[in-house]
């Protein structure tokens, strides 16, 4: 995820940059041309932390889930039946250990593409002793097509994410009206999708997104944003961007159906 409206990754993408093939890409565009697959994200290399690298060698056996476990048994994974939560892009997962510390009765998966950002994490699950806390290392997109069961999430986090904040790069946001569709069948009927954002555009744009999305209801008094939720914890780059009277924007909306 990206919080910081000065160190946006899009910003070095060059301009002739439209989609990404993967290997995964089902189908052919015409003859023998495979299908291009958009991304929301962009990987990023990072050098690796003593502590971070400790997160993964003695973190990821304990907590680490997999694309090729397949669909979940989230009550077998967890050993108990608990409200879940699912937080797509974490970055480097202070906010999502935070969460899972202040509502142990609670279980939380988190979804992070960024390797320092997953070791991190990992490491402070180990540093707290957190159990109710489980990762993925890979495209949320596919782990919602192949692992969370239907139904079975209380909520989902989306924090402050790539913007993509030019014109020509909009089409790479997460938050369009397939995504919503797909994240609606996962979560329980009254499950919340939480979003948050500190670029104005993007707000409106997940306004527009998800007042369109069948299913789902605003739950601002006035249809628009609600206030900054208790639960949703304060991160620095937040606090540096309120200093600079930057402005963050939450939406909350439920499933109804």
């Amino acid at each position: 995820m990206s919080q910081n409206p000065t160190e946006n990754p899009t910003d070095a993408l060059p301009d002739d940059v439209e989609t990404e093939v993967t290997d995964a890409a089902a189908g052919e565009e015409g003859a023998g041309h495979p299908r291009r697959a958009i991304r929301s994200f962009v990987m990023r290399a990072g050098r690796m932390t003593e502590a971070q690298k400790r997160g993964i060698d003695l973190g990821w056996p304990r907590f680490g889930l997999n694309l090729d476990q397949g669909q979940l048994d989230l009550d077998a994974i967890f050993g108990r039946q608990a409200p879940r939560t699912l937080e797509i892009g974490f970055g480097m997962g202070q906010s999502l250990l935070e969460m899972a510390q202040a509502a142990p009765e609670q279980d939380f998966i988190g979804v992070e593409v960024h390797p320092p950002g997953v070791g991190s994490l990992l490491n402070g699950v180990l540093t707290t002793g957190a159990s109710n806390l489980r990762v993925f290392d890979c495209d949320a997109i596919e782990v919602l097509n192949q692992c969370i069961p239907d139904g079975s999430l209380d909520r989902v986090l989306l924090f402050f994410p790539d913007p993509w904040h030019k014109k020509k790069h909009n089409k790479r946001r997460i938050v369009q009206l397939a995504f919503a569709e797909q994240l609606r069948s996962k979560l329980k009927i009254g499950g919340i999708f939480h979003m948050a954002t500190d670029w104005e555009a993007y707000a409106e744009h997940m306004l527009e997104v998800m007042s369109a999305a069948p299913g789902y209801r605003n739950l601002a008094e006035d249809g628009t944003y609600v206030p900054r939720p208790e639960e949703r914890p304060i991160t620095k780059f937040e606090r540096r961007g309120e200093r600079l009277g930057h402005g963050v924007w939450d939406l909350k909306f439920e499933r109804e159906q």
